[in-house]
């Protein structure tokens, strides 16, 4: 993989990993015993988006750490991942 590769890889995988890290601790008003006047009880306390951007490139960094080390320390590829759907190429009445 190129540099170019690698940073696009990561920047779409940041993007993934960012919507699956924002609702790990939020807090909403209603938790917190704190309701604002005029907002839904279910709304975030606070923001927190430092932290879960901090947290989602930690995560991103060790996955791509992860692929990185399958694919260039062991020498694996997508090519090696064993078959789940059945080949329907071969020909089974003749």
């Amino acid at each position: 993989m190129t540099w170019i590769s690698v940073i696009a890889v990561y920047f779409v995988l940041w993007w993934l990993v960012l919507f699956a890290m924002l609702p790990f601790g939020l807090k909403t008003q209603d938790e917190d015993g704190e309701v604002t006047l005029g907002t839904v009880p279910s709304a975030p306390k606070g923001p927190h988006m430092l932290r879960a951007v901090i947290r989602t490139t930690i995560v991103t960094a060790i996955i791509l750490g992860c692929f990185y080390a399958v694919t260039k320390g062991l020498g694996l590829s997508i090519d090696d991942i064993p078959r789940i759907v059945p080949d329907f190429k071969t020909d089974v009445g003749s």
